[in-house]
């Protein structure tokens, strides 16, 4: 069953061959740290399989991003559960990323649609 409050989390560390991998994939020249993009895909796994998990729909998503994520030193994202509205299936989240240090490389906000997700509002 779902809570406010209830947050899960993934940590990962990015390395020179993942931004080329990253780089080959999207045509971009990567400037030496993380993209922002591949931190925005930890949440989108968190999401579709942590909390709330399989079935889960992204509807939105913002993110602000403080400062570059630094390669080879892990990171850790985290989305927490800040509100549920049962009625319309709706999970809003608050979105973290890490540095190695605790300092905050980016934080956001998600609403997500669960409304497969089994008991998640009973």
């Amino acid at each position: 069953m779902l809570e406010v409050s209830q947050s899960a989390s993934i940590s990962r560390t990015y390395n020179s061959s993942d931004l080329g991998a990253f780089s080959h994939l999207t045509g971009e020249k990567v400037d030496g740290s993380v993209p922002e993009p591949l931190i925005a895909a930890l949440f989108s796994y968190l999401l579709g399989v942590k909390l709330p998990g399989r079935g889960t729909n992204y509807l939105k998503q913002s993110l602000n991003f403080i400062k570059p994520a630094p390669l080879d030193q892990e990171l850790t994202a985290r989305v927490t559960i800040t509100e549920l509205r049962a009625e319309k299936h709706l999970v809003d989240l608050r979105t973290e990323c890490l540095d190695a240090s605790g300092k905050m490389i980016c934080d956001g906000r998600a609403l997500v649609l669960a409304k497969d997700v089994s008991n998640a509002f009973e």
